[in-house]
């Protein structure tokens, strides 16, 4: 593994594990816990490394957001069993490639590459300011408690002229459910507990993907604003992208693509134009670092 101490806090201490460093969690909550375990079953890792974040419109959508990544500093917070770089290799090969997360079997997935694993805390990261040229978290904030805290961790470590990139996370609006949609998610959770339908082979694994997903449900999810409110104010400059999943690099144009039926029907059973920007899915926010203060 890549001897990531230059980085480091002068106070941080880790435990070397072999195939990744492990630094001490100081409050191990139901969400960290869910996630571990989730992520911590060999199968359920795998399958999510092979299916999630692979296609080609990600692909296209994730290399023009984050750019080259030749010799720079790169840190993936919630890496998974790193499905970022499993798909954008053909970016370049930075000097440093850190993936974060709290489950160990990802962690040796990601490991194996190319990642540099630590098992950390995204709350509480061991790592210097101002470090990284590429921080990166895609499916991440909605499976963390405090999404603001965390977001402002990973703005404490990108360096002046370097980026910020989060996506896949479930706009607030678009998921925020009313009546005859609320019902119907509620009765469709209840399927899916039943009869483990949809990407979950088992009802044990969408139990536990359910419990992982902590921000993911009607009443929760990310807004245009906190992404401007965390992120300003520390000399960022916020874009801040809906879309549906379905477009590659056209997003960063402003175009959201078209969600599924089902979703489009949530949104009109809720009274809301299903073609709206507050009704897209999810938002990409991409945050440049000013090189020098904007204020």
């Amino acid at each position: 593994m890549t001897d990531i101490r230059p980085l480091l806090n002068d106070d941080a201490k880790f435990s070397d594990k072999g195939y990744y460093f492990e630094f001490p969690i100081r409050r191990r909550s139901k969400a960290l816990e869910a996630n571990a375990y989730y992520f911590g079953n060999t199968e359920w890792a795998e399958e999510y490394l092979t299916y999630c974040h692979r296609s080609d419109t990600f692909k296209s959508r994730w290399a023009a957001a984050t750019g080259d990544w030749s010799g720079k500093t790169v840190i993936d917070i919630g890496c998974g069993p790193g499905n970022i770089y499993a798909t954008l290799q053909d970016n370049g090969k930075p000097a440093y490639l850190i993936g974060v997360d709290v489950a160990p079997k990802s962690l040796e997935l990601a490991g194996q590459l190319g990642y540099t694993p630590v098992l950390a805390d995204a709350h509480n990261l061991p790592f210097k300011s101002g470090i990284a040229d590429i921080v990166v978290l895609n499916a991440a904030l909605h499976h963390c408690e405090n999404m603001d805290a965390v977001l402002k961790e990973a703005a404490r470590l990108v360096k002046p002229g370097g980026v910020l990139v989060t996506d896949h996370d479930p706009q607030f609006s678009a998921w925020n459910y009313k009546g005859a949609a609320k019902l119907l998610w509620n009765i469709r959770l209840l399927w899916y507990r039943v009869t483990g339908h949809g990407f979950h082979k088992t009802s044990e694994q969408q139990k536990w993907g359910l419990a992982c997903e902590i921000h993911h449900k009607p009443g929760h999810g990310v807004k245009k604003e906190m992404f401007e409110s965390v992120l300003e104010p520390h000399g960022f400059d916020v874009k801040v992208y809906p879309h549906n999943h379905d477009l590659g690099k056209e997003v960063l144009a402003g175009n959201t693509g078209k969600a599924d039926l089902k979703y489009r029907l949530g949104n009109i059973l809720s009274g809301r134009n299903p073609s709206s920007l507050n009704s897209a899915l999810t938002l990409m926010c991409v945050a440049k670092k000013a090189v020098s203060p904007l204020y």
